[in-house]
């Protein structure tokens, strides 16, 4: 396949399967760019992982695209398209959703602590703090009392967690790492909240202001390669049980270094909680029955089916 039809192939899925409910802005501009060819064009230039649409969308709103029609946006692209190029090679998904953390904390409190938490792909780590924020599990009491309230449906015969774990050190690895301190890397972070997404964003800065207060350990690095995480996982402090989470980052892995990884994470003295989709690797224990979405795992057993973002939890 061509890189323009790669492209008009991908902005076609995301039109019709991933923005709808979502952010009709990024509808509207997916559904363009699929029968754009000047626009498809412009976009062909990039590698295959930084012509994403979220990825797109959000280095030309950075730029001062605006959130207009497509005809606007589309007009900004062509004036600006050498810019357009050089901002979206050098950026790359980092969702970095702190709502995940309701359904990690599932697996976490299954943990005994004290626990030194790890993320890999951390992007600004604000999953590395599933003790500072407040959780609202369906119509449970509320858990914990930060800041910035966690809220997820529970569906099916399925509970919250019922305590907040005790963690005492937190770090990330990511190959581009965002600080929370910094503004360029806070407007990226929240740049790619999607248009409409008001109680996301909100959350997100919030959550960001938390990370900022109290900054993780950050590495720069890849995980996959030999060494990387294993000497991450030899600063953690004595006593305290090591649990590394890859929340949502497995897909973006190419498959050899996705199957490197899991397996240098399943031979280190640690805990692996995930989110993932089910049909991405084949070491669930058990392996999941019939179709499934997303599952969170604790070593690699399923716990419950999740929303990927962590708007729901549902019992297996």
């Amino acid at each position: 396949m061509s890189d323009i039809n790669d492209a008009r192939a991908r902005y076609e899925r995301f039109a019709a399967n991933e923005a709808p409910g979502r952010s009709e802005v990024y509808r509207e501009w997916a559904e363009g760019v699929a029968t754009d060819d000047e626009i498809l064009a412009i976009l062909s230039q990039l590698p295959s992982p930084h012509r994403q649409p979220p990825v797109v969308f959000a280095a030309t709103r950075m730029l001062g695209s605006g959130e207009g029609t497509y005809a606007e946006w589309a007009a900004f692209v062509r004036a600006n398209a050498d810019r357009v190029v050089a901002e979206c090679a050098a950026r790359s998904t980092q969702t970095n959703e702190p709502l995940r953390c309701a359904p990690l904390m599932l697996a976490l409190t299954r943990v005994r602590g004290p626990i030194a938490l790890i993320e890999v792909g951390a992007s600004a780590g604000l999953c590395l703090f599933p003790d500072r924020y407040a959780y609202r599990y369906g119509d449970e009491a509320p858990l914990g009392s930060g800041s910035v309230e966690l809220a997820s449906v529970l569906r099916g015969d399925i509970a919250g967690p019922s305590r907040i774990p005790e963690i005492v050190w937190r770090a990330g690895i990511d190959i581009q790492p965002r600080d929370a301190r910094d503004p360029q890397d806070r407007a990226w972070i929240e740049g790619l909240v999607w248009p409409g997404e008001t109680e996301r964003a909100e959350r997100i800065h919030a959550a960001l202001d938390i990370a900022a207060a109290d900054p993780p350990l950050m590495v720069a690095g890849d995980a996959s390669e030999p060494g990387a995480l294993e000497e991450l996982v030899a600063r953690a402090p004595e006593g305290a049980t090591i649990v590394i989470t890859t929340p949502g980052v497995l897909p973006h892995i190419p498959r050899e270094a996705r199957e490197r990884l899991i397996a240098t994470i399943q031979g280190l003295p640690a805990r692996w909680i995930t989110i993932d989709s089910a049909a991405l690797h084949d070491t669930w224990d058990p392996a999941p029955e019939g179709e499934r979405g997303f599952l969170l795992a604790l070593d690699g057993r399923p716990l419950a089916e999740v929303d990927p973002l962590g708007g729901w939890i549902a019992a297996l």
